[in-house]
């Protein structure tokens, strides 16, 4: 599956749950930020294929409100990488299309990088080719209670509250749901990723590292979500290939 061969239409929502990068180091002997700085590179390269083999949305787990729980020192150098990804490559992303999304809480991040969130976000926000969205100081359990408390105050009465209307106050709002949610590393879990979005999304686990992802992995889960038949909680499937 290639830009040059068939590809399904249409093409789905994509969401990673990016895992391995401390493994990957170790592994090699090395510290946990030599796999972050990795990751990164890995993060680059997945956008440029992603869009390559047509995607149209992608969203990233880049950190959780768990990951507060790291040391300090591993922590700020996530900021830190997180400025240095959009330094560098702020200007190309525009320059190609992609708008970018920051989705999770600005609560408690520093100005640094809340000055850095609104400067992408405003920056791309016309663009329309390709929308990436990265999840930072994310959780769903969060996501949905903040968005609860949100909805409360505009003083919705509660059984006008549905769906459709509770979509529009989660960070995701006016994105469509994931369809696919690929996890590296071999883990076998959700962590808290999307709760509420991914509640019809087909999963996919790989035993890749986060860092040695490539561009046939990502293929790879793509010809496995083509091959099944999505059901959405009826006993109908609905034929995606």
């Amino acid at each position: 599956m290639t830009a040059h061969s068939h590809i399904p239409a249409p093409m789905p929502h994509i969401a990673i749950i990016m895992d391995g990068n401390g493994r990957w180091a170790q592994a090699k002997h090395r510290p946990r930020l030599f796999g972050h700085r990795a990751g990164v590179k890995t993060v680059r390269r997945v956008v440029e294929d992603a869009r390559d083999i047509g995607v149209k949305c992608l969203t990233l787990y880049s950190f959780s409100t768990e990951n507060w729980n790291r040391p300090r020192t591993e922590i700020r150098a996530l900021f830190d990488l997180l400025k240095r990804y959009v330094e560098d490559d702020l200007e190309a992303l525009h320059k190609n299309g992609v708008r970018v999304r920051i989705v999770g809480s600005q609560t408690g991040l520093p100005d640094d990088i809340l000055t850095v969130i609104n400067h992408v976000e405003t920056r791309t926000r016309e663009n329309t080719e390709f929308s990436l969205n990265i999840a930072f100081n994310y959780g769903g359990r969060d996501e949905i209670l903040r968005a609860c408390r949100t909805a409360m105050k505009t003083g919705i009465a509660p059984d006008e509250l549905d769906e459709a209307k509770f979509d529009q106050f989660l960070d995701t709002a006016d994105l469509p749901p994931p369809d696919l949610v690929i996890r590296t590393s071999g883990e076998y879990r959700i962590s808290n990723f999307l709760l509420w979005q991914a509640a019809y999304a087909e999963f996919v686990f790989t035993d890749v590292l986060w860092p040695d992802f490539t561009k046939d992995d990502l293929e790879a889960a793509l010809k496995d979500y083509f091959s099944r038949n999505r059901r959405f909680g009826g006993v109908k499937a609905v034929d995606v290939a």
